[in-house]
């Protein structure tokens, strides 16, 4: 393991150990996919209706770069990729400095696995408009869960000193410090992004972890508290109160919540293995927490 060793202004390794309750911690922030992620795929929803507007749109103006963008964007969200590519492509050819577009067609890549083609695209759009937050951000992410995180670190720095208002530039930010034990330094960036943010549960999840580093058991409680009350389905959420409850000895309530995690999310390993540290003292047997 590594640990940032610095202030704001930087980054810099060094080996750390980490507590138990930290690996609990990364299966739920550290893996978000395509459903859970915030990164946002500009402009329009995904709606059907959406989408065949925006199709009316480009039938009567097939030369308008923006009117595919914006389908595109809808594509996406609608987890269209190959769609998504294709409008974002035309916008290119339509317009070739679309920094937009490059973004956006680098974010449906990285939802499809193509990591290299995601970079070459972040890449060009903020070679075209280096302050483009979207794209800092989304470079970022990708540097992030690529296993970079000085490079990570460096474009969620680049987006923030520029003054972008865009919560997942510190959120990310407080992901990195929390994995390397600077939780000081997470606890103010994911308050941040909850200020820009105040309805993602994700923020509220991360915050209470490292609040829970910090020995303070009664903030985390809160924040995991406000988490499953904002998504309900939020296993990792679940799980995260479940070994809060854990660690403070309450135990039934602390199964109760590992389940949840598990019923939600039958893979969640981390999930599973709390009920079974925790199914003797709740009074459970192997065959009730099938039921559960």
């Amino acid at each position: 393991m590594n640990s940032v060793d610095a202030g704001k202004a930087g980054l810099r390794i060094r080996p750390l150990a980490f507590a138990a309750f930290a690996m609990l911690a990364l299966t739920g922030c550290q893996s978000a996919g395509p459903a859970l992620d915030m990164t946002r795929v500009e402009l329009e929803q995904g709606s059907e209706e959406n989408i065949d507007s925006l199709s009316a749109v480009i039938a009567r103006s097939p030369r308008d770069p923006e009117a595919y963008n914006m389908r595109g964007s809808a594509y996406g969200r609608a987890g269209r990729y190959e769609d998504a590519l294709k409008d974002f492509n035309q916008v290119l050819a339509l317009n070739p400095s679309s920094h937009q577009a490059y973004a956006n067609r680098a974010l449906i890549h990285r939802y499809m696995g193509n990591s290299q083609a995601s970079l070459q695209d972040y890449n060009r759009a903020l070679q075209i408009n280096p302050s483009y937050d979207v794209a800092l951000v989304g470079r970022g992410e990708l540097y992030r869960l690529g296993g970079r995180p000085t490079e990570a670190f460096n474009d969620f720095q680049t987006a923030i000193q520029q003054d972008t208002t865009d919560p997942r530039a510190y959120h990310r930010r407080g992901l990195l410090y929390q994995t390397q034990g600077q939780h000081d330094y997470a606890i103010e960036d994911f308050a941040k992004a909850i200020s820009l943010a105040p309805r993602d549960p994700q923020a509220y999840a991360a915050r209470g972890l490292s609040y829970l580093a910090r020995g303070d058991k009664e903030n985390a409680a809160g924040d995991f508290n406000m988490a499953i009350k904002l998504d309900k389905t939020y296993a990792e959420a679940w799980a995260n109160q479940a070994f809060l409850l854990e660690t403070q000895g309450d135990i039934k309530r602390a199964y109760r919540s590992y389940a949840e995690a598990v019923r939600l999310d039958p893979n969640y390993k981390l999930a599973a293995d709390g009920m079974d540290r925790t199914r003797a003292g709740a009074g459970q047997t192997a065959s009730a927490a099938t039921r559960t």
